[in-house]
């Protein structure tokens, strides 16, 4: 290399640090991943700041490595803080960028700087676009996640190696594995006939659920149990009847809202369901997430654990309690209390 040369090197890397800029060096070096859509990205070699999409990638995130995360795509609420690591509680919120009710901007999403995008869900055609479509508008390598239950292994396996965080990922991929494996393999000694049929009440009235098909109920496929409104048709969340649910007449009634739970057993309405009746009504924790839904995300991991204790007790008889405090000490950073755990079992 002669002077000139030289020289311009060093004049462009004094720039770049002017700037605030990485070194070229640095902003040239990348490797090339394929995402669960297919897509073949091209990644920084070090990847330190990470923008998660929607809020199923914000919780993946966060289980896997808070420390990467440039904010929350909605800012964790008070009763939610607490059971969140303090390091990450008041990082700012900068909306949804994929799904239903998206509120991010794309000048929002670059005044963030992140090194990489990513997003956990469907890897349907859509949504394979819409990454295509928010990478060459952001020029952020953008990479596609799959949030399946059945993929959480593959999906934290496939982050810890984007993110350089091998070892952490197995762990917790070996958790998930261990979890969904175990599970199913108690629930092959349930005759389907055994199985318990369940409704799934969202909102205050509890007359939103998901049909058969819903990502919003796969959950059950991993608790041995029957979605009594996939009887309606396949599909995502909708709008049921009361006249609908008494004449699925459930075993059981599952809900995540709290005034739900709290007037369903004494509401004319519902007294002559079987779930009523029997008084198996479940309130589902939900900080600082849903354990069933809410989203639907790794989240869902302690969820099932939970729900298979409640509906097959001789066939899960660990307590909840040492459960519960291992699955927020690995996932959620942190340690929990009496009271905290007595907030989460609540509804039992």
């Amino acid at each position: 290399m002669d002077r000139r040369a030289i020289l311009r090197l060093c004049l462009s890397i004094i720039a770049a640090a002017a700037l605030g800029a990485p070194p070229l060096s640095a902003q040239t070096q990348t490797r090339s991943v394929t995402d669960a859509g297919g897509r073949r990205v091209e990644i920084p070699a070090s990847v330190g700041r990470v923008l998660a999409a929607g809020p199923p990638a914000s919780i993946l995130l966060y289980t896997l490595a808070p420390e990467t995360m440039v904010g929350w795509v909605r800012a964790p609420r008070p009763p939610e803080k607490a059971f969140l690591s303090p390091a990450v509680r008041d990082l700012p919120e900068y909306g949804r960028l994929t799904g239903r009710g998206n509120t991010a901007n794309l000048e929002t999403v670059l005044s963030f700087k992140p090194d990489l995008i990513i997003d956990a869900g469907s890897t349907a055609p859509t949504f394979v676009s819409l990454a295509d479509e928010v990478q060459s508008q952001t020029k952020i390598p953008y990479l596609l996640f799959d949030g399946a239950l059945a993929a959480t292994p593959a999906t934290y396996r496939a982050l810890g190696d984007a993110l350089g965080l091998k070892d952490r990922a197995e762990e917790l991929a070996h958790y998930a594995e261990d979890v969904l494996d175990g599970i199913k393999a108690k629930l092959a000694q349930v005759p389907a006939g055994e199985r318990p049929r369940i409704y799934y009440g969202r909102g205050a009235d509890g007359l939103e659920t998901g049909l058969d098909g819903s990502i919003n109920m796969e959950a059950l496929e991993y608790v041995g149990a029957v979605n009594v409104a996939a009887e309606a048709g396949k599909g995502g969340l909708t709008k049921v009847s009361i006249e609908q649910v008494l004449g699925w007449n459930p075993d059981v009634i599952l809900t995540l809202d709290p005034n739900f739970h709290a007037k369903v057993s004494t509401d004319p309405l519902w007294q002559s369901v079987r779930a009523v009746r029997a008084g198996r009504i479940y309130l589902a924790p939900n900080l600082p997430y849903g354990w069933f839904d809410a989203p639907p995300g790794v989240n869902r991991l302690i969820g099932i654990r939970w729900l298979a204790a409640l509906l097959h007790p001789k066939l899960f008889p660990e307590d909840l309690k040492d459960i519960t405090r291992d699955f927020y000490r690995r996932f959620y950073h942190v340690d929990l209390d009496e009271a905290q755990l007595a907030t989460l079992l609540r509804g039992r």
